[in-house]
């Protein structure tokens, strides 16, 4: 029986879906929040609260294993240095999601993914 084995696939194959995941991941660690589908916040929710509490670990392992997942070192640097030591004392729920409305050219509903602290860098803090 197939009861409950599905997940959030977006309409793509494993391997686009992975780097989607990825590409989308290093996105809002580089930007801190990312406007995108609210298909895709919801999946990518999941993907990037693990990447933080690989952050919070520290260890060489986990860095290793954040590197596997995202693939640029400067963002897993970004990551291990900014990012995770804002969660510190957070045990989970580092991100939200906000629904922003609809896309003009095809109705899909678009949300906003961010961080839920709000982290001090320069970059992140253009308000």
């Amino acid at each position: 029986m197939r009861h409950r084995k599905h997940h959030g696939s977006l309409g793509l194959v494993s391997g686009h879906r992975r780097a989607l995941l990825s590409n989308l991941a290093a996105a809002l660690i580089e930007h801190g929040r990312i406007e995108t589908t609210h298909a895709k916040a919801k999946a990518v929710r999941p993907y990037i609260e693990k990447l933080i509490s690989l952050g919070k670990d520290g260890s060489l392992h986990a860095r290793r294993r954040a590197l596997a997942k995202l693939r640029h070192r400067d963002v897993v640097d970004r990551l291990f240095v900014q990012v995770a030591p804002v969660f510190a004392e957070r045990n989970g729920g580092y991100t939200r999601i906000i629904k922003t409305g609809f896309r003009a050219g095809d109705a899909a509903p678009k949300a906003v993914i961010e961080f839920v602290d709000t982290i001090d860098d320069g970059e992140m803090n253009e308000e």
